[in-house]
């Protein structure tokens, strides 16, 4: 674009179909910072959470313009040295937050003593329209990168209530699980790396990510269709690092340019 961007967005805010506005916060901005977008109104702010089916939600988001994305090298992810979350609560008892909490940080404390979940309980017009909760969790490397797991209740009206310490408790364990598959980026995020990568300077870029998840084999199939890149896969095992087997993928970017804007 020209101008830098700044958008109102709503509807649903979290639901169990799409990454939430806490994910994409939390693990997507830093990403991309890594690639040369930032500045200081690159922000996503939460006004209002909005869950299914009423939605009600409100996000403000804001984002620089950059010309050129610069190539990167995302090959060591470091060691998780903190966990990050929040447990939201709409519509709902307060208490259902502290529930979520303690269920959580009954299964991560047994690994590591750096967690701060915090409760976000909004009410009135805040709260959206319909009722329901959630967790999201962020695990944090020594190398700067984020790994994210995230749970949300059932719809309204739609399947069986989930009790708060089951929902934490799973929410705990898809984060440890996401840890064990390791890489510089989590399964939600691994397309928008490549795709970050794809349309980079023309040089080469590298990263590393854990299995591949069905959606990103799919979108490396478009990504070739589209802009006629083919990545490098090579295999990757470490000794000294327990988990999941690794994939190192290389490729040199398109060159893709913002003709809209003059300077760098």
């Amino acid at each position: 674009m020209k101008n830098p961007l700044k958008v109102t967005l709503r509807g649903i805010t979290n639901d169990q179909v799409d990454p939430s506005v806490d994910t994409l916060k939390a693990t997507a901005i830093p990403l991309l910072k890594k690639f040369g977008v930032d500045g200081e109104h690159f922000e996503l702010k939460v006004v209002r959470r909005g869950m299914p089916p009423g939605g009600g939600g409100e996000v403000l988001f804001s984002c620089p313009v950059r010309k050129v994305l610069r190539p990167v090298h995302l090959t060591d992810p470091g060691k998780i040295k903190r966990v990050r979350g929040v447990a939201y609560s709409v519509r709902v008892s307060p208490q259902i937050g502290n529930r979520i909490v303690e269920s959580a940080r009954s299964v991560l404390n047994r690994f590591l003593p750096d967690i701060y979940i915090y409760t976000d309980h909004l009410k009135g017009a805040n709260s959206g329209k319909s009722p329901g909760f959630g967790l999201t969790l962020v695990a944090e490397t020594t190398e700067g990168c984020f790994l994210s797991a995230e749970l949300a209740s059932n719809p309204q009206g739609e399947g069986t209530t989930v009790l708060p310490e089951d929902l934490g408790k799973n929410c705990a364990k898809l984060l440890l699980e996401e840890i064990y598959r390791g890489g510089y980026v989590d399964s939600t995020n691994q397309s928008l790396v490549l795709l970050l990568m794809t349309l980079g300077q023309q040089d080469v870029s590298k990263v590393l990510l854990g299995p591949l998840s069905p959606y990103t084999i799919e979108f490396l199939r478009h990504l070739r269709s589209f802009f006629q890149i083919m990545f490098k896969m090579e295999s990757k095992t470490f000794e000294e690092r327990k988990g999941a087997e690794k994939v190192l993928l290389t490729c040199v970017g398109v060159g893709f340019s913002n003709l809209s804007k003059t300077i760098k």
